[in-house]
């Protein structure tokens, strides 16, 4: 059963992106209102705002946290054509503020030239690296040469994407053998945008971000984004928020079958396709082993989604805003490529405000568990969990590694494996 609880954000514009940090015990919103806000929970579950701050001159779009090695680190980024890095520090003895903490701003980042609309924080262990996508469709990427002084930052590359771009995500993977890889995707309404969804690779040999793959199918307006974490997978799975939800597998083609020299090629495809939320998805996101979905529509409902032991795609839970019943032809997912949405956009329903949020808490302890999943539209109304799979049982393990038990081992015939 999943348990949620309102919030009273104090915000007094509309509510754009949340972000979780590293251990799922503090978040930040951003808004409207130009402002960012800091929450953190406290010891019996509640969540309390410790900090507020302007840090615009516009809409702020999007927040996010680099890893905590780095320090207690935020970016934001903003309608008013910049992206800011904020530190919390303790202050001195010698400071009015002894003891307490506050947030400063590091650094403002000046390049863009129209509306920055996502900024994200480069896996750890690339450092202390930052990518910006902005409307004038140029994804740059910043990099502090000194983690001990954050307001010095470099513009290492500026990679055009040709279209306007609305949404980034790093590939978390760590292995050697997956070079840095940002996929990008793009709400570009003009007639010629027709592929929103680009992916680069970085070179080592040209050090320079190329093109690796177009994923040609997607040609509706992508409002999210967002590569599974890896765990080891030789493959990569994306996740899209466009009509409807979208993931793709990108199996890289072995090197001796492609020319030396050039960007991973890969062989995409289309593993799941969920008209489900019957409006535009605004949100994608995963949990921390990368096994479960998390999506947000306008229809005012979080979706999940799960891959069951065939691989076949489906929905597991549905968390409904406003406590009414989901009827049950809308429970179940289908995992049909070909099935498309042609019900008409629900968009800016409810004074615009419906563009619910999804996110998962990172988990790296039981206790820091990803209890209250839907944190992103503030306040919102009770929720109530719809199961509609009888796969529900593993997402009600605290810890991922006690989801394996859901699966059973089938014992091998005698002789057999010898």
């Amino acid at each position: 059963m999943f348990v949620a609880r309102s919030i009273a954000a104090d915000h007094k514009d509309l509510i754009h992106d949340v972000s979780f940090d590293f251990h799922g015990r503090r978040m930040a919103t951003c808004s409207s209102d130009q402002s960012v806000k800091v929450w953190d929970k406290s010891e019996s579950g509640d969540w309390h705002c410790t900090a507020s701050w302007k840090t615009h001159s516009g809409s702020v779009w999007r927040v996010t946290w680099a890893h905590p090695e780095f320090g207690q680190v935020l970016a934001s980024c903003s309608f008013d054509r910049t992206a800011a890095v904020w530190e919390e520090i303790v202050g001195e003895s010698n400071d009015k503020l002894r003891g307490q903490s506050h947030w400063v701003k590091r650094t403002t980042l000046v390049d863009s030239r129209t509306s920055v609309t996502d900024v994200k924080f480069a896996p750890k262990h690339m450092g202390l690296m930052l990518a910006t996508c902005s409307a004038d469709g140029i994804v740059r990427i910043y990099e502090a040469p000194d983690v001990m002084n954050l307001s010095q930052w470099s513009l290492q590359h500026e990679v055009s994407c040709k279209l306007s771009c609305s949404c980034i995500s790093w590939n978390p993977s760590s292995s050697r053998a997956h070079p840095p890889m940002i996929a990008v995707g793009s709400d570009d309404g003009s007639p010629n945008a027709m592929a929103k969804v680009q992916v680069f690779e970085y070179n080592e040999n040209t050090r320079k971000y190329a093109k690796a793959e177009t994923l040609m199918t997607v040609t509706d307006p992508v409002h999210d984004i967002a590569f599974a974490p890896n765990l080891g997978r030789s493959f990569h799975i994306l996740a899209i928020a466009t009509k409807d939800v979208r993931i793709f597998t990108l199996k890289p083609v072995r090197k001796e079958l492609t020319s030396s020299g050039g960007p991973t090629k890969f062989e995409i495809q289309v593993v799941a396709q969920f008209d489900n939320h019957n409006s535009q998805v605004w949100r994608v996101s995963w949990n921390i082993t990368g096994t479960v979905l998390a999506s947000s529509g306008d229809d005012g409902c979080v979706r999940l989604w799960k891959a069951n032991y065939m691989d076949n795609w489906k929905c597991t839970g549905i968390l409904k805003g406003n406590g009414s019943p989901v009827s049950g032809s809308s429970q179940q997912g289908n995992a049909n490529p070909s099935l498309g949405s042609n019900i008409p956009n629900l968009q800016h329903s409810l004074n615009g405000s419906s563009a619910g949020r999804c996110f998962f808490p990172p988990l790296d302890s039981p206790r820091a568990g990803w209890s209250r999943p839907s944190y992103a539209q503030l306040p919102p109304p009770p929720l109530v969990e719809h199961s509609c799979a009888a796969d529900t049982a593993s997402l009600q393990y605290p810890h991922p590694r006690r989801a394996s038990l859901s699966r059973p081992l089938n014992p091998l015939p005698e002789n057999e494996g010898v």
